[in-house]
């Protein structure tokens, strides 16, 4: 194991032991309410384990429970449970997993760039017997075909930093979620031609953020400045952060058994994403001469 699994964990004990005392303030007195006995690991410990699966080369999780976790880590959880409780208790921790995610959004740049990708939750032959995601994952269609499950919607900035995700049914179209990926981030936006929206591009524009897209063969050629035509020669940057989560941080799998862990499995991948110290980003010699550029006149 080639993470720094003290750094890692201290951030994220510090970051629950924070939460859970905001959280108590606004907790209301109960006098009926019944004992919850203290589970055996903590927060912090069970979502340490599952952030760093995702950083490790294992490609299930039971293999690096038994192989890795139980055999040489135990000196780090001195209170490990066994795998099946283990599974159990991945549920519980999913709030404070989104909530962390959210605290570990990248920095407001100016430049950024959406893209979506499927995350397939079997093959499509198996459709009509998959019982797991039962009216919660959809078909969809994407550029490489169609498929069932649910789409990852992604925004990073130029340094491949996340900043804003979410997740749909399979069948979602991409520019649904637009308005809520882009909140509060002004600046320059680009994405493919399948966010072609002229009402979403006005609406976003009328918040601060310059959404642009390149053109289709049927559409009226758009002006665009040289800083405009960079950026969106650059929009690759998006589809190499999503090809990292699928194979490296294994965002993807086929073998969940309840929603809960799909959820619990695509936070914790999208977290362990966050803490890879190299990140893809695009040329910054370009970004300081137009910078110099515009500040000169």
């Amino acid at each position: 194991m080639l993470a720094p699994i003290e750094d890692i964990f201290c951030e994220i004990d510090d970051f629950c032991k924070g939460f859970y005392q905001k959280q108590s303030e606004y907790l209301l007195p109960n006098a009926n309410r019944k004992r919850m006995r203290n589970c055996r690991m903590s927060s912090s410990e069970i979502m340490t384990i599952l952030i760093l699966f995702h950083l490790s080369h294992y490609r299930t999780f039971k293999d690096f429970y038994h192989e890795s976790v139980i055999k040489y880590l135990k000196p780090y959880f001195p209170k490990l449970v066994s795998y099946n409780r283990f599974l159990e208790l991945k549920s519980l921790i999913i709030p404070i997993l989104a909530i962390y995610m959210k605290h570990k959004s990248g920095s407001e740049t100016g430049m950024y760039y959406i893209d979506s990708t499927t995350l397939k939750v079997c093959r499509n032959q198996r459709i009509h017997r998959h019982k797991v995601f039962d009216k919660l994952a959809k078909r969809g269609k994407s550029s490489m075909g169609w498929f069932f499950g649910f789409k990852l919607h992604l925004v990073i900035n130029h340094k491949g930093e996340i900043m804003s995700f979410c997740l749909t049914a399979g069948n979602v179209d991409d520019r649904k979620p637009m308005e809520t990926l882009f909140k509060n981030l002004k600046g320059t936006a680009c994405g493919d031609r399948g966010y072609i929206s002229k009402n979403k591009a006005q609406i976003l524009f009328e918040n601060g953020l310059n959404f642009v897209t390149k053109t289709k063969a049927n559409m009226k050629k758009i002006a665009r400045s040289s800083f405009e035509k960079y950026l969106l020669a650059q929009r690759s940057i998006v589809e190499t952060v999503i090809e990292q989560l699928k194979s490296i941080c294994l965002i993807e799998h086929s073998r969940h058994r309840k929603p809960d862990n799909f959820l619990a499995n695509a936070l914790s991948a999208l977290i362990a994403y966050t803490i890879k110290p190299r990140k893809p980003s695009i040329n910054q010699r370009f970004l300081m001469d137009y910078n110099h550029t515009l500040t000169s006149s």
